[in-house]
């Protein structure tokens, strides 16, 4: 599929260079003729469904990128993250006996990560830079409501505690990225003295492959945790409309504030809580959350990022910074969903719809 993506990406871009629009229907015209083409015949071994989709998978990404929600699209790399999707023409599954068989390649063997499966819509195989292989599966299913509990609250997301809560818990920053970083070096010293094109190099590769994905596997595994208990515990959820892009820019935070993965975490919170008939409400970024005191309102004007603790000068209340920010967040976002305000709308759900999500909570593996 990577051979495909990048003749079909060259051959959009030189067509731009001259002058020429090649969209979706005239690659696909083309990439019949590459078949037939003495070079490139042993295309013919693999599954017609995954070179096509390679195809609209490209589709996709230029329409992302002149929609502006990506950038423009890159060619991929024989020793990065690869991928072969199959439509419903391209596989067969049997729910039953948990049997996965692929057009051209037959039966897979997986070791699932669920009992029970329904019938995908696709299957997507995936190779991971660290050279293992997954198997993600797209089922229909019905969203479950969690029963209401009448409870709300709001949260701090920060870099010296992952969160805040507004009923006084704290939530510490397992900083993953930051436990691995003096192994990471090491395996990144270690590469750098390898000979280009050797098979040491080409370990050396994995092994550094293999610390990225477990420290985003930790990553992900501790947002998932969190972000479920919230949605089970809360219905309706307070958070600040954080620039993360900007808070990125900043080089003192930009590595703290990519190991927390605060985006990641919202993103989470949205999703499970769209799913489980939650609310998660935005406030107004540029509101002072940490300046303004939650007992009296007072509102300070200077606050720098060293000072965790802080006591009002109207009303004499010590402060923790971020719990602070948390009461403050959670008093808006009450007064935001009771009277309408500065809040991001949620996201459209068509009505009577099923969402299609993959059939393992992580990837299985093949």
């Amino acid at each position: 599929m990577r051979y495909v993506w990048n003749w079909a990406l060259r051959l959009r871009t030189d067509g731009f260079h001259a002058g020429q629009r090649i969209g979706y229907p005239e690659t696909d015209r083309r990439m019949t003729l590459l078949k037939k083409q003495p070079e490139t015949v042993w295309l013919n071994e693999v599954s017609s469904v995954c070179l096509q989709q390679a195809l609209r998978d490209l589709q996709v990404a230029f329409s992302n990128f002149f929609d502006k929600r990506a950038a423009y699209p890159a060619f991929k790399r024989k020793d990065a993250r690869q991928s072969a999707n199959y439509a419903s023409q391209g596989f067969t599954f049997d729910p039953a006996t948990r049997t996965l068989k692929l057009a051209k390649l037959g039966e897979v063997k997986i070791r699932w990560t669920r009992a029970e499966i329904p019938a995908p819509s696709s299957v997507r195989v995936i190779r991971a830079a660290s050279g293992r292989y997954f198997v993600s599966l797209v089922v229909d299913v019905a969203p479950v409501e969690l029963p209401k509990t009448g409870e709300d609250i709001g949260i701090d997301f920060g870099v010296a505690r992952l969160a805040t809560l507004s009923n006084g818990e704290r939530i510490a920053n397992p900083k993953h990225g930051a436990k691995w970083q003096k192994r990471l070096a090491w395996y990144q010293k270690q590469l750098a003295r390898k000979a280009k094109g050797s098979k040491r190099r080409a370990m050396a590769k994995r092994r550094v492959a293999k610390v990225y994905e477990r420290i985003a596997n930790s990553r992900l595994d501790t947002l998932h945790k969190l972000s479920t208990d919230l949605v089970q515990r809360f219905d309706a959820i307070y958070i600040e409309d954080l620039n993360l892009r900007g808070m990125v820019k900043n080089h003192h935070l930009a590595r703290a504030v990519s190991d927390a993965s605060i985006g990641v975490a919202i993103r989470l919170l949205e999703e499970k809580a769209e799913r489980a008939g939650k609310t998660v409400v935005k406030i107004d970024r540029w509101y002072p959350s940490s300046k303004t005191c939650s007992h009296c309102g007072h509102r300070v004007e200077k606050l720098p990022l060293s000072a965790r603790e802080w006591t009002c000068a109207e009303c004499g209340a010590h402060h923790d910074r971020d719990l602070n920010a948390a009461k403050n967040i959670l008093a808006v976002g009450r007064t935001v969903s009771a009277h309408g305000g500065t809040v991001r709308r949620p996201r459209a759900k068509a009505p009577g719809r099923t969402s299609r999500r993959s059939a393992n909570r992580a990837d299985s593996h093949v």
